[in-house]
């Protein structure tokens, strides 16, 4: 406020002296003295009432200019007037009161602008001569509020913009010019001897993303991006957090675009529970599901660690929780959870998930906790009254080769039975690929393979895996239980397959220099292993849905409660002789489970990371 009135009365003498051409004659001179302390008071007190100082200077926008604007208007008229009340006007010039406003508009809104300025390093150019040089990726509203953010930092030397919207080329940005096109990155920044680029485009389509990626590493510069626009929307970050690129990025899809309402009423001021919580896709689940307020969620996870850690997580997020440790095959503790907590939507996570693994030593343990626990928590919502019941389910159930997804897609079957008989509960079932840094993925391994030298070990050239995001997947599957009437089994838009082989080679370039060296080793398919995925089975049909990411699979069934009663039987009996006889008895009751054999490692050397890169 003392700055505002001392704006008022330099604007007041400086009108003044502008008036008079800077030579004020002896007598104006003596009015200007008398009449300065008016204005000041009436001013000052006008802004007070005015509101103008509830805002932050540091923060300084339009509103605040509007606001000046307003108020200086106000003070135009009432200054005057109250020259009158006091029988000051006939000594000061008409001009002086229309001088006055425009100065004092100006010295206030730019004082708070030069503020503003100042705290952001702005007063010095944005492209000062200390840090990295870099260029920015994009010239839109992201980097809009990037180039404020990153403004102050010492660290970067911001030198131009490059964007492939013709209009927006030859402008410039807060002072920063657009230079060209995104595929002029590598001659741009020969000349001007740039080192680093920052992507700046988080709402446009992964193929932009990935292009512009592709275009800046072939470059040789060092790529850095924005967070995603769901990170930034859900205000976890802030655009100005630069971070690598990451696989993610480039394998990434657009957005799951979701029916937040209809989500909303299946699952706010309800019960929802979570079985296997802890893992990749249960603790995702459960981050999805807090964001529509359940009245609480129901934790049930075997791992009395992985447990800790997502109640832990959720506990910030003031949801309702409840964390219970169990395991999904002891049907009394599920009885007990399921029957005190009476949900209303069950998310079945809990399983085996690793191929090999649960290919041999393991095939017995396998079938028991993917096909009895599913029955066992099934049956369990059904008596609880369960109104929804969802089965995470796997592409590898697809014409199985492996007891794992044999497996999957036996409790697929279980589910479509229990389903005939079930009145009051609706079974959905919802298949989908592997996910991008869940546990037991290739990408952590290809990680830690990478830091310690490599080399880095793909099983064969051909292999080719479908994938896609932990939090996608989880949220298409919330999706499908909203959809589901009841016996579907949803398939996921998986998009393109991916070459395993190419996704070592393009994590080993995102490593950086370092890794330039390390080599893809082929060490041959292991036991259970498919060169491809299939999302499909031979003889199903697929029926759309309204969401473009989701489609419905026909698949084949059984119907008969004495078929269910005699797998119940068989798994609660005593455990096979040694895997084999485990597989050949997967095979009476899973028709299309062909066990695949050995195939011998490929003839193809090891390679460099660059070879053959796609």
């Amino acid at each position: 406020m003392l700055h505002d009135v001392a704006a008022s009365g330099l604007a007041w003498v400086t009108a003044f002296w502008l008036r008079f051409n800077l030579d004020i004659p002896p007598a104006f001179a003596e009015a200007m003295v008398r009449t300065v302390f008016v204005v000041m008071a009436v001013q000052g007190l006008l802004f007070w009432f005015s509101g103008l100082y509830r805002g932050l200077w540091r923060y300084a926008s339009l509103h605040d200019i509007r606001l000046i604007v307003l108020s200086v208007a106000v003070a135009a008229l009432v200054a005057p007037a109250a020259l009158l009340l006091a029988g000051l006007t006939a000594e000061v010039p008409r001009s002086v009161f229309i001088l006055q406003p425009v100065l004092l508009l100006v010295i206030m809104g730019g004082s708070r602008l030069a503020y503003r300025a100042w705290k952001e390093g702005r007063l010095a150019s944005l492209a000062s001569i200390g840090g990295e040089p870099v260029f920015i990726l994009g010239a839109g509203a992201a980097a809009d509020k990037l180039i404020r953010e990153i403004a102050p930092s010492p660290q970067w030397r911001l030198v131009g913009l490059l964007d492939d919207n013709r209009a927006k080329q030859g402008r410039s940005l807060h002072g920063i010019p657009v230079l060209g096109a995104l595929h002029e990155v590598a001659d741009l920044a020969a000349q001007r001897e740039v080192t680093h680029v920052i992507v700046a485009m988080p709402g446009v389509s992964h193929n932009v993303r990935r292009r512009a990626v592709k275009l800046a590493s072939d470059a040789g510069l060092k790529v850095m991006t924005v967070p995603s626009f769901d990170d930034i929307a859900s205000g976890r970050v802030r655009l100005g957090q630069l971070r690598g690129v990451e696989l993610d990025d480039l394998l990434g899809r657009d957005p799951v675009v979701l029916d937040d309402s209809g989500l909303r009423q299946l699952i706010e001021n309800r019960v929802v529970m979570v079985t296997g919580a802890g893992g990749s896709i249960g603790s995702e689940l459960c981050r999805q599901v807090a964001r529509f307020r359940p009245a609480r969620l129901v934790l049930f996870e075997a791992s009395e660690y992985a447990l800790y850690r997502i109640e832990e997580e959720l506990g910030g997020r003031l949801t309702p929780t409840v964390a219970l440790v169990g395991d999904v095959k002891d049907g009394a503790r599920v009885m007990e959870v399921m029957t005190r907590e009476r949900p209303h939507v069950v998310l079945h996570a809990a399983a085996y998930k690793h191929v090999p693994l649960m290919e041999t030593d393991n095939a017995w343990q396998a079938l028991r906790n993917n096909v009895l626990g599913t029955l066992t928590v099934a049956r369990a919502a059904v008596a609880a009254g369960a109104a929804e019941f969802v089965l995470v389910s796997t592409d590898k159930a697809v014409n199985p080769v492996n007891v794992m997804g044999a497996s999957k897609r036996l409790a697929e079957m279980v589910c479509q039975v229990l389903q005939a008989g079930a009145a009051d509960t609706r079974f959905v079932t919802v298949r989908f690929g592997n996910v991008l840094g869940s546990n037991g993925s290739v990408i952590p391994k290809f990680r830690e393979q990478i830091r310690r030298g490599g080399p880095v070990t793909v099983t064969h050239p051909e292999i080719t895996r479908y994938f896609m995001s932990i939090p996608e997947a989880a949220q298409l599957v919330l999706q499908a239980a909203l959809m589901g009437r009841g016996g579907e089994i949803f398939v996921l838009d998986m998009g393109e397959p991916v070459k395993i082989a190419d996704l070592a080679r393009e994590l080993i370039r995102l490593s950086g220099p370092a890794a330039a060296g390390v080599r893809i080793e082929f060490t041959g398919l292991r036991s259970g292993e498919k060169l491809y995925e299939e999302l499909l089975a031979d003889g199903e049909a697929t029926l759309p849905t309204p969401h473009p990411k989701l489609r419905i699979a026909r698949a084949a069934g059984v119907d008969t409660r004495e078929w269910l009663a005699l797998v119940r039987e068989w798994l609660e009996g005593p455990a096979p002789a040694d895997d084999d006889a485990v597989r050949a008895a997967l095979a009476r009751w899973v028709p299309e489970y062909r066990p695949a054999p050995v195939v011998p490692a490929p003839a193809a050397p090891a390679l460099p990371a660059s070879a053959g890169a796609s």
